[in-house]
């Protein structure tokens, strides 16, 4: 490559003084030297330079394919300096490098005392440099790839998220931002609205930290649970916890388990997915004395689990969202929600797989043909034991497989919605109703059974003049399968989130039933 220098002056390319060995890198990271100065009219760098870069700044490599993809389509020009010297965007980029934590990252920003002494430097930044112009474009991709981009796809389907991940142009991104500084602060090109929400919550956690947090209540193991009426230290305790997290608007300081203290208690279950009594249990003040430490990882640990989701997915026409941990369905039409309804999940050891697809059916009256390892499991033994199995359960042999028959005890219940995968996941009814008025649920074989199917069909089936109300009752009890397939179908997404903001800015913290916060966890923190 060449180099073009407007006033066609000789250009002296300065080497490194010192070249320090591979074993004192470490020394050599916090001393280097510039590689070039560059005259005052010159407007390119030798390409050769992008090379010598990196071999100085290791712990930047991982970005060296994308800063030289970015400089070949910028014909090696530089993009960080204007007439007055470092450019407005770089001041932008080294301030949000600065505050990473706001961003939900723990990790600390590479050669940033070097990054420092360029931006508290007074004097030092008028003319082009190459050492600064490819420092800043290198931890422009280290900002953009940790806050927006997180995780690579191998290490999200690790923490076993299979949904597909959108690939962005962080070049592109990167004209848009010098043309633009401001763009920066706003999330929604990159990431879905969530995330903003959760930073936000991120934000207003970390004061409460800052101001102590709150203490460990001690429990009185001689005391089974508290109830309205009741008095006791421990309740002042209680009330003191829930002021501090916002779920009591007042600290009136009483040890008197009041009305007042009851509303608090009710705020704190429905942000936790609790039954909504108003009975305080051991297993309740075990919970309020998680430490707020801990309420911040999993902040942080869901605000990575955004970055995976298109910023796109929510922009959708429909959507029906099922979240695990929450045990809630949400179907969204024009971005709004027409219909919430509890789930019941995948048990431990059938996992509800969390990936994409597209609805294309819904079943009525459906046949359950039992998957194999359910019959080699489950049915053989039971018709071992009891040759009238089949006939007490409905169920009849189909060639080699067994199947449930139509009806109201089909473990299928009386409808199903079709979204075909590899995972043999779908959402269906249940005769089963009782289960969903448990705290957690997860008893299922990895299907998603559905509380209001009726009404999610209905919905579904709005537009279609030809499917009202009352058909679809009667297809639903005829005894006799019957597909539909829909005209236009309506992605599905199953995801896995532990914390949750909603848009008045409630935050809800769901368990973590298959312990995926803890592996997710060991890749974000234990670095």
């Amino acid at each position: 490559m060449k180099k073009i220098v407007f006033n066609f002056s000789i250009i002296t390319l300065l080497v490194f003084s010192t070249l320090l060995s591979c074993k004192n890198a470490k020394e050599q990271n916090e001393n280097i030297q510039p590689l070039a100065v560059i005259e005052e009219h010159e407007t390119t760098f030798d390409s050769t330079a992008i090379n010598d870069f990196f071999e100085t700044y290791p712990k930047l490599k991982e970005y060296q394919p994308e800063v030289k993809k970015l400089y070949q389509k910028h014909q090696y020009h530089y993009i960080w300096f204007d007439k007055n010297g470092i450019n407005e965007f770089a001041n932008l980029l080294y301030d949000k490098t600065n505050n990473l934590e706001e961003e939900g990252v723990a990790i600390n920003v590479p050669y940033k005392a070097k990054f420092d002494g360029i931006h508290n430097s007074l004097n030092g930044n008028s003319k082009p440099n190459i050492e600064t112009e490819l420092l800043h474009s290198s931890l422009y991709f280290f900002y953009v790839m940790n806050v927006y981009h997180g995780l690579d796809t191998d290490k999200s389907k690790e923490a076993e998220w299979y949904i597909p991940r959108k690939k962005q142009s962080y070049i592109n991104y990167l004209d848009s931002l010098l043309t633009n500084p401001t763009l920066i602060n706003k999330d929604e090109k990159n990431l879905i609205g969530q995330y903003s929400l959760l930073k936000k919550a991120l934000h207003k956690y970390r004061q409460i930290e800052k101001k102590g947090g709150w203490n460990s209540i001690t429990i009185d193991t001689a005391v089974a649970s508290y109830k309205i009426g009741d008095s006791a230290a421990i309740i002042a305790d209680i009330r003191k916890r829930l002021f501090l997290s916002e779920d009591l608007k007042s600290n009136s300081g009483s040890p008197v388990y009041d009305t007042e203290l009851s509303k608090g208690i009710l705020n704190y279950k429905l942000r936790r997915g609790y039954l909504t009594n108003n009975i305080i249990s051991k297993e309740l003040i075990q919970d309020l004395n998680i430490p707020i430490s801990e309420r911040i990882k999993t902040i942080m640990i869901n605000m990575e689990r955004c970055r995976w989701v298109s910023s796109d997915i929510p922009k959708s026409k429909e959507l029906i969202a099922i979240n695990i941990p929450s045990f809630q369905l949400s179907y969204f039409k024009n971005q709004e929600v027409v219909l919430r309804s509890k789930v019941v999940v995948g048990k431990i050891l059938n996992k509800t797989v969390i990936f994409s697809a597209p609805m294309k059916y819904i079943v009525f009256s459906p046949y359950w043909n039992v998957p194999t390892s359910i019959k080699k499991n489950e049915i053989l033994p039971a018709i071992a034991k009891n040759p009238n199995y089949l006939a007490e359960h409905n169920m009849e042999w189909n060639g080699n497989n067994i199947r449930q028959k139509p009806g109201s005890k089909n473990s299928l219940g009386l409808i199903k919605f079709l979204f075909p995968n590899s995972n043999d996941i779908y959402l269906h009814d249940t005769p089963s109703k009782n289960l969903f008025e448990k705290e957690t649920r997860a008893f299922s074989h990895g299907c998603i059974r559905v509380a209001k199917p009726k009404e999610l069909a209905i919905e579904i089936l709005k537009d279609n003049p030809e499917w009202t109300p009352e058909k679809i009752d009667s297809a639903m009890h005829s005894g006799k399968e019957s597909w539909l397939t829909l005209k236009e179908k309506i992605p599905v997404y199953i995801g896995y989130f532990t914390a949750w903001v909603d848009n008045d800015g409630t935050i809800h913290f769901y368990n973590d039933i298959y312990k995926r916060d803890e592996l997710l966890a060991s890749m974000l923190f234990d670095k």
